[in-house]
């Protein structure tokens, strides 16, 4: 299963994505998370439907100082999770 979310909050400057890699990575789950220019966190994941789901609920729970408002999701194609490796923050130094 590979899932798209983009995460609407209080979720930049606040350590939210190396709370999801952290999560994810625990899970085992392949893929990244990322900022966008318009101050939420996108994230692509893939792995089992039971993992995707803790994942989900991770975000929805968000890290220490953060809020979330939403968590939109999509379901994409397995074909598009193919090329997916180890879980990374991607755009970080």
């Amino acid at each position: 299963m590979v899932c798209h979310y983009l995460v609407k909050g209080r979720v930049q400057g606040v350590g939210f994505r190396w709370f999801v890699q952290q999560e994810a990575a625990e899970i085992g789950l392949r893929g990244w998370v990322r900022n966008t220019d318009d101050g939420h966190v996108e994230v692509v994941a893939a792995g089992s439907p039971e993992d995707i789901a803790d994942l989900k609920a991770a975000l929805r729970k968000g890290s220490r100082g953060s809020r979330v408002d939403a968590v939109i999701e999509h379901e994409l194609t397995d074909s598009e999770g193919e090329k997916l490796g180890p879980f990374e923050i991607e755009g970080a130094w």
